[in-house]
Order: C-alpha cells, then structure tokens, then sequence
C-alpha cells in the first residue's frame, strides 16, 4: 500500500465523496483539522458520520445532506440537536461501538494520533476506545479509506504490548494528514459547598489500596483531590477515563498500582481528556497504559481489581433505585458510556464498591426538584438498573443499598434526600413492597 501524505487539511478531506459514510472514535480521537475541512466543503448530498462527543462545534455536522449518529452527546451534540441538525442518538454502551460501526462498514474511518517515530509507529495518543481493530482492518481493506491526522501536540502515550500495541503503522495508513491541532481544553468545574459535601461523604468508602474509577465532573475531580491531599495512598487506577483528578492522585504520590490485581504496576485506561497539564504528564508515561474498551470495561476484569471502587454520578435515582445518568425531561443529554460496566464490575466481589453521586435537589424556574423521584418514568431513562446499584451519595449523607429488600431501599433513599422533599417521597416509599 501506498500511503498519501496530504498537502493540507482540505486535501485529505476531498477524499470523501458527496455520498459517502464516514466513522470517528469518542471525543480524544477526533482529527480535528480534518473534521473542520470537512465543513468548508458544500457538495454532500447523503454524508452519514457515525462517531461521539464531539470535542469543537464542527460545521460539516450542520451542513445540508449530512446526518451525524452519535454514541454519546457532549455540549455541542445538544447544540447542534437543538438548532435543528439531522443528529441523532444511537443507545449503546463504549463496548458496543465497535459493532455498530463494523454493521455500518464505513468506506472512510479518521483518527487523530501522535507523530511517527523512526520506524513509523503512531501512538494513538489519547484514545483507545472501541475502534482500534476497525482501523487495522479499515488499512488492510483496499477498498476503504483510513485517514490518520497527526500532530506534535498529541502525546505519545503506551498500549501493553504484545496484545495492545495502541499504535498504528503509517504503512497501514491511505491518506496522512500531519496538522497543529490540539487536543481539547477540558478544565474541571469550580465545587461548590454541595459538590464538597457530597465528596466528603463518599471518601469515607475509599479505603488504602483501593483501585479507582473516576468519571468526569467536579465532584470525582474533588474526591481525587482530597485523596491526593489526604493520609491514605497505595490506589490503584483502573478507569475508562484518565482525568485531570487522577493525573494529580499520581502527582501526589498515592498511586503505586503495587495492590490492585488486574494490570498490577500500570494505570490503566481507554481515553483521557483534560488540561494541557494533562497531556503533557500523559506524554511518554509508562505508568499509565491505554487497552481497548472492550478490556478497560469488561466487568469481570474490573472485578478482578482488589477493592475496586467506582465513582460515578447520576441525573436521578427512584425509590426503586434505578438510576438515569444520561437523559433529563425525556431528551438525550450525554450516554450510556462505561456507567453500567462499572457499576456491574464493582458488585461481583465483596471487597468492592459503586459510588453514584448526586445533588439531592436542582434549582429551576419553578422552583427545587428533587433529583430522588417516586419513579423515574416517563420524565426519564433508565441508564442503570435498580439490581446493580450499591451505595447512593448526596449531600445529606450515603445510602447503601446492597442487601436491603425494596421496601428497605426506598426508606434509605428518602433518608438522603433533600428535607423539602423527603415527606412526600416517604409517602410514595409506603406503595413500595
């Protein structure tokens, strides 16, 4: 195979026809400068992107003929969604990705990655994800199309060799795109006294040597935090999601990966997003690994991880102890993700444990809402079901649900609640047998 080097951003994106299909993996792997090129094009008639959370508001998303199913809505899904584009939700966990777009069969797959070394290995930097096999496959296929968009400022992160190499050969590319792109700013939000409450709670279930999951957010970025300040240390890391968080646990010291069982020695992750910091502590780090999905959220793997703790939040949570992590009012407003696969790992051995974290109340025009509901139907989804949710944190304390009948589980979540609303949820918990 011959391996084009494309003379600029708008070159490689010529290589997509008016009627065309085209698959990008999550967020961190998104080639930035070609997806942007791709908007400056005015010729498509039936373009279908398969891809999830979108990192930049990329015009071609918007564009007349284009249809964009997405896996997992950020900010600029919903934007796009809300202003009238043909984008649209397609429910599947991380690990299901990889099937749905060998059913879809796109012609063209596109990732970002880091620049060749001096034998032409590209890192593939900061995402893993789901659809490494499909980009060998989609290189070895000669008639599809892989386009890899390289820059300096993606890090040069490791797989675990020899069954992971997380890299890709420029051999195994069609077209090479080499740009300055940079890959996304993601700050975590300012706590609040509710955020540090919550947090406070829920590290009392965080024990020495624990291995750890932390999904985005002020309140695992705080935790984190408080880990890496605190007495405690010996954590390990197991996550889906590298964050600003866990790079200042290692930072700190408290991760040695000396005690957790699975991938003893190396954090282990699938895709990282954060600061600049971030990448720049990614950059050619053996401490922390990057595995497939599929290996990262596989819950007996997780399981096999010593005192795994996950750390995860929610929108809401019913008396019944289902839980919707990812639609508010009836509409798509992130994913599914690794929330289930985490949630499932942490409950098969005793040692473990799942956090979900939430504020008890939201503040809206009309005044507070509960965040614990009667039931969740019809406002909300059910992202997470009822038998795999263990311990419940709000501000007003935690709520382990392990163990206790339904009638027993209601009367503990209503004790967590906000005290606005806890009599008229203890009314509701009476109906619960």
């Amino acid at each position: 195979m011959t391996t084009y080097r494309a003379d600029s951003a708008a070159d490689a994106a010529a290589v997509l026809r008016p009627a065309d299909t085209l698959a990008i993996g999550l967020g961190p792997a998104h080639p930035v400068a070609f997806l942007h090129a791709l908007g400056e094009r005015d010729d498509w008639q039936d373009l279908l992107i398969f891809g999830a959370l979108l990192t930049d508001l990329y015009q071609v998303v918007a564009a007349p003929g284009v249809r964009y199913h997405s896996g997992f809505f950020g900010p600029a899904e919903r934007f796009f969604r809300d202003a009238g584009a043909a984008v649209e939700y397609v429910p599947a966990d991380f690990r299901r990705f990889e099937p749905i777009v060998q059913r879809l069969a796109p012609r063209v797959m596109a990732t970002a990655a880091a620049p060749p070394d001096g034998e032409g290995y590209m890192s593939l930097s900061l995402h893993a994800g789901a659809l490494v096999d499909e980009w060998h496959r989609c290189g070895a296929d000669p008639e599809r199309v892989l386009v890899v968009e390289y820059s300096p400022h993606f890090p040069r992160t490791f797989g675990l060799p020899p069954e992971h190499t997380h890299r890709l050969h420029v051999d195994e590319v069609d077209v090479l795109l080499e740009s300055d792109a940079r890959p996304v700013d993601l700050p975590d939000p300012e706590p609040d006294d509710v955020d540090r409450a919550i947090a406070a709670e829920a590290q009392r279930f965080i024990p020495d040597h624990a291995t750890l999951q932390t999904g985005i957010g002020a309140i695992p970025s705080l935790l984190a935090s408080l880990l890496a300040q605190g007495d405690g240390g010996g954590y390990g890391v197991h996550s889906e999601m590298f964050t600003n968080g866990l790079m200042e646990l290692h930072l700190a010291g408290k991760v040695t990966n000396a005690d957790k069982g699975e991938f003893e020695g190396f954090s282990v992750t699938t895709f990282a997003a954060g600061v600049p910091a971030l990448y720049e502590f990614l950059d050619e780090n053996p401490d922390v690994r990057f595995l497939p999905v599929d290996v990262v959220n596989d819950a007996r793997t997780i399981a096999g991880n010593r005192r795994f703790v996950s750390i995860n939040g929610a929108t809401a949570i019913d008396l019944h102890g289902q839980v919707a992590a990812d639609t508010i009012g009836g509409r798509q407003y992130s994913g599914t993700g690794g929330h289930e696969d985490f949630l499932a790992g942490a409950g098969l051995q005793l040692d473990d444990t799942s956090l979900l974290c939430l504020r008890s109340s939201v503040e809206r025009p009309d005044g507070r809402a509960s965040r614990i509901v009667a039931n969740l139907a019809p406002d909300m989804l059910v992202t997470t079901p009822r038998h795999q949710v263990q311990v419940v944190v709000t501000e007003w304390g935690a709520a382990d649900l392990q163990g206790l009948t339904v009638r027993e589980r209601a009367e503990a979540l209503v004790r967590i609640a906000h005290p606005d609303h806890r009599a008229e949820l203890a009314e509701a918990a009476l109906a619960i047998r």
